[in-house]
């Protein structure tokens, strides 16, 4: 799960197509996005899923940097969208389970 998430935070894009992402990823929904981008059957967990978006994004800049016809922003923004969303579902689960030690108590003398 950290890898993905890593790899995530060490992607650089275009400004325009993160700023576009960041105000599609506030209304993502993990069923209807997933199931446009990824195999229609059963959605994968989500850090399976972010795998695999990370992989398709890849393949996608690259068809944006060499210029390919084929290459449509858009899909490109769809792609963002859900990897933000996905990296949000697992550091919203992921958080729970982070132990922080509390400083000890200091006790009230009365």
């Amino acid at each position: 799960m950290m890898k993905s998430l890593n790899l995530l935070n060490d992607i650089r894009r275009p400004r325009l197509l993160i700023q576009a992402a960041r105000i599609g990823a506030s209304t993502y929904r993990r069923e209807t996005h997933l199931r446009r981008l990824l195999d229609p059957g059963q959605l994968p967990r989500s850090d399976d899923a972010l795998a695999l978006l990370l992989e398709q994004e890849a393949q996608m800049n690259h068809q944006r940097q060499t210029n390919e016809a084929y290459y449509c922003a858009a899909d490109h923004v769809d792609l963002l969208i859900a990897m933000m969303g996905e990296a949000r579902l697992l550091r919203a689960a992921y958080a729970p389970h982070q132990q922080v030690e509390s400083p000890p108590q200091k006790a009230n003398p009365m």
